[in-house]
């Protein structure tokens, strides 16, 4: 998990999926200097308003993802960025997006001035999703234009960590 923070020049974190929770456990910063963005690790990725929450609701349908929200809670919308959706309705919208491109990305959701964007890894004997991996940064440096660019690096990775994951104990 070296590599793709260096190639991106932001953080890359990885979420594990444990029933219906998923929990950052891994990261690796690549900004080297200036401004970065280092949330703590070890907690539960906020589905409602997180790239990661959204890539992995993205890969359900839209009734077994709102019960995803609804069993996790939706924290204080004064603990939302600005872009965070509101409702339902402005979420199912994200997830829809996210699955026509593969991938979630969002602007200022979780904070102002922070963009991600996150793609789920998959048991490749199953199909099924255990785990997802993201990069996000300031916005600053991640606008849209530069998220876009960064989708293929991304997607990749996530494919990569597939492909492995059955040696891995973090997904068993």
């Amino acid at each position: 998990m070296t590599a793709w923070p260096q190639d991106s020049g932001e953080l890359v974190r990885l979420g594990v999926i444990d029933g219906a929770r998923q929990t950052w456990i891994a990261k690796s910063q690549g900004a080297r200097s200036g401004l970065r963005y280092d949330p703590d690790m070890g907690r539960d990725a906020p589905l409602f308003y997180t790239a990661s929450g959204h890539a992995w609701l993205a890969s359900l349908d839209d009734e077994q993802a709102l019960q995803m929200v609804l069993r996790q809670g939706i924290a204080d919308p004064d603990q939302f960025g600005p872009n965070a959706p509101r409702s339902t309705d402005e979420l199912l919208a994200y997830l829809h997006r996210a699955r026509e491109r593969g991938y979630a990305w969002v602007e200022e959701t979780s904070a102002i001035g922070t963009s991600a964007l996150a793609a789920v890894v998959r048991r490749p004997q199953s199909d099924e999703v255990i785990g997802v991996l993201s990069i996000a940064g300031p916005s600053a440096r991640l606008a849209q234009s530069r998220l876009t660019a960064l989708a293929p690096l991304l997607l990749s990775a996530a494919e990569e960590l597939s492909a492995a994951s059955p040696a891995s104990e973090l997904f068993a």
